[in-house]
């Protein structure tokens, strides 16, 4: 029904099903992708026979992989919507529901809307604001059929006396009580009914204590989130399931085997004592490929979709996605060959092969979207297409090149928020049958994969931006003086958006002063290489009308909370006369600079600093003064060079130290290759690094362009 929050739909009543099984689906807004919303949003009606009818919704089905059909019905009369009537019952594979079956449901939403639009006109909301209810079936006469009425005694009027009784009248129950195996009845709600003497020794509880409690309250340790999807299996379909369940958890007590056996009437439920299993998961989370039985699958199916979500959404570019997609789904589902391509003008381009022959690819490389070709098509209908074996790939698409005689093929298509993306191609090296659960499975994966390469395309186009962007905003080459040499160099990170705010510059201001500038604004990306050029402009401007480097700091920060662009910089701004050394510096928040002796001894600079640019416009930043002697090389960096994830940074600035020390004085570019060398050669670098060494010389001043 609806609720008094806008767009928000909440699960009013429920019978037939333990409502506190269904509580991850209690609350759903509008606009998500289940038949639910769809129904609401439209008003028109959805009916799913099966598994294969249902995978138009491939979310449904991920979190509810079980074989059964559903049928919704919109609740609403005239404009006014109220909700959703939906029908939960065995699947009918191959064969559509029937339109005596639509056209009851049909009434029973037009009766229920009519009676909640009476309630509106009396003046009450017909809204539903809290949890979900849920309630037994109503007892019939008899006319609707047995399993109905069977229902309906065992839950109705109390489990105790319904279940129990009936259950130990005559022969069958004492057959039942013969087992040494646990047995107990559970009704459509979950409330145990029949409990055989082995139950109540097994589970040291008597009879009054279980019977006509719901089994999650009288056996606590069934209701663990690791064990509810099993009973979810039960309820919503006819198949059994067996599963092994530890008896408690704090202190873990043993392993029980437990047998779920559903009926018309309510599910039969049997624990007996078992081994430890050899997979022995210790959270709800079971691994996939431990070897579990098919029950167990069923979790191992739900984990396949959150284990590929949450690695894509560590992926930035299109290579990192398609790595994961490589490493999550080829070993989930046991392929060797993958391939995606990516739609581009109408055309599909391959961005990622592996396990196909070399070159085969190439072939279908730009092919355009009115091929005949199976990639092609599964984007262009939004259908999975599933092959169990080369010989019916063959069949399907005549004369189309094959890399091998033998194996099977799914195509899956890629498609984020309506928007084609690209397509997928998954290989097994044999024949292989791809059941309900794989393909609902695949068609939810290929969704997520496709909003992290569409994802994935925005941040390669925003990088590519913001390289230029920033290439053009530093330095193309430096100014030449005598008595100085100076060298630049920038690197970018190598994961997410790459490019930082990261930048050096050398001015020459009046006086025949040579300014020193590196800085580093908080950030990647376009933004903050924007603002990374706002701040050497400014820096640039205030040097060359001959202010002070406190001057200039300040006026740098000013201008920084003025433009608030929601980022704080670290900068630091050294003022040197090439003629004679003298050095006046200021810091703003930025790393201590390195200095080198003629000698060779090296040490960190202890320079006077103040905080960071763009908090304080009050922030003062005090000058310091030293002098820079003949062969000396003066080392400014951004943290990008001296910082490791999980290392102290002390620790590599360290390292840049003994680096500098170690390194011949001249040639300066080669002292700066040799500083950089060691980050460039990182393949998993998470910042920008920029570096700017100045060395006094005694005559005419050479230098090292930016790189």
């Amino acid at each position: 029904m609806r609720s008094t929050s806008e767009g928000l739909l909440r699960l009013a009543v429920v019978t037939g099903l333990p409502a506190r099984l269904f509580r991850p689906w209690w609350r759903m807004h509008a606009d998500r992708p289940y038949p639910v919303a769809e129904v609401y949003r439209t008003g028109q009606s959805v009916h799913l026979a099966d598994a294969e009818a249902a995978m138009r919704f491939p979310q449904l089905m991920a979190g509810l992989p079980f074989p059964f059909a559903s049928l919704y019905e919109p609740v609403a009369a005239g404009p006014e919507r109220f909700g959703v009537l939906f029908v939960i019952r065995e699947a009918t594979p191959g064969v559509p529901v029937g339109t005596l079956d639509r056209e009851r449901l049909r009434a029973a939403g037009h009766r229920l809307a009519r009676d909640l639009a009476a309630l509106t006109a009396a003046g009450q909301a017909a809204v539903w604001d809290g949890d979900a209810l849920g309630v037994g079936p109503p007892a019939t006469d008899g006319s609707d059929g047995g399993a109905e009425s069977g229902a309906g005694a065992e839950s109705g009027g109390g489990a105790e006396s319904g279940g129990g009784a009936g259950a130990e009248d005559g022969g069958a129950g004492e057959a039942v009580d013969r087992l040494a195996q646990a047995v107990l009845s559970l009704d459509r709600r979950g409330a145990v009914g029949f409990v055989n003497t082995a139950a109540e020794e097994l589970l040291g509880l008597p009879r009054a204590q279980l019977r006509g409690r719901v089994v999650w309250e009288v056996l606590p340790w069934l209701g663990h989130p690791a064990y509810e999807d099993h009973f979810r299996a039960v309820f919503m379909s006819t198949e059994p399931v067996h599963f092994r369940a530890r008896r408690g958890r704090h202190p873990p007590g043993e392993w029980m085997s437990v047998g779920l056996y559903p009926g018309p009437g309510g599910v039969t439920l049997t624990i007996d004592a078992a081994d430890k299993p050899a997979y022995a998961p210790a959270s709800a989370v079971v691994e996939p490929g431990a070897g579990q039985d098919p029950a167990a699958d069923r979790a191992t199916a739900l984990y396949r979709p959150v284990a590929l979500a949450i690695a894509l959404s560590e992926a930035v570019t299109a290579r990192q996605v398609s790595a994961v997609v490589t490493q999550e789904l080829l070993p989930a589902f046991g392929g060797r060959q993958l391939a995606i391509y990516l739609l581009d003008e109408r055309h599909l381009h391959l961005a990622w092969e592996t396990g196909f022959p070399h070159g085969f690819l190439n072939r279908f490389d730009g092919v355009a979207l009115d091929a005949r070709l199976p990639g092609v098509e599964t984007l262009t209908s939004g259908r999975p297409l599933f092959f169990e074996s080369m010989e019916h790939l063959a069949a399907a698409y005549p004369g189309i090149p094959l890399d091998a005689d033998v194996g099977a093929r799914a195509f899956l298509p890629l498609i984020a928020s309506g928007r084609p993306v690209g397509s997928c191609i998954l290989g097994f090296d044999a024949p292989r049958g791809f059941s309900p659960e794989d393909r609902t499975v695949l068609t939810a994966l290929a969704g997520l994969i496709a909003q992290a390469l569409q994802r994935a395309r925005r941040y390669d186009t925003e990088a590519a931006l913001a390289r230029g962007l920033q290439a053009a905003l530093l330095p193309h080459r430096l100014p030449v003086r005598a008595h100085v040499d100076t060298v630049g160099r920038y690197l970018p990170g190598t994961q997410g958006m790459e490019v930082g705010g990261d930048w050096y510059d050398v001015i020459e201001t009046r006086g025949g002063l040579l300014a020193l500038v590196i800085g580093d604004v908080q950030g990647h990306g376009v933004s903050a290489a924007a603002t990374m050029g706002q701040l050497r402009s400014a820096v640039r401007a205030f040097a060359l009308t001959g202010s002070t480097p406190e001057e200039v700091m300040r006026g740098t920060n000013q201008l920084l909370i003025d433009l608030d662009p929601g980022q704080f910089a670290s900068c630091c701004y050294v003022l040197l006369d090439p003629a004679s050394g003298i050095v006046r510096a200021v810091r703003a928040g930025h790393p201590q600079p390195l200095l080198r002796h003629p000698d060779g001894r090296t040490e960190v600079l202890d320079l006077a600093g103040g905080v960071v640019l763009g908090i304080d416009p009050e922030a003062t930043y005090p000058l310091t003064p030293l002098r820079l002697e003949i062969g000396s090389v003066l080392a400014l960096y951004t943290d990008g060079l001296v910082e490791t994830p999980g290392v102290d940074i002390d620790l590599g600035v360290e390292r840049v130290r003994c680096a500098l020390a170690a390194a011949r004085p001249a040639p300066l570019t080669e002292t700066a290759d040799r500083l950089i060398s060691e980050a460039s050669g990182v393949t998993d670098r998470p910042d920008d690094i920029a570096l700017l060494l100045a060395s006094r010389t005694g005559g005419a001043g050479v230098v090292g362009g930016p790189a």
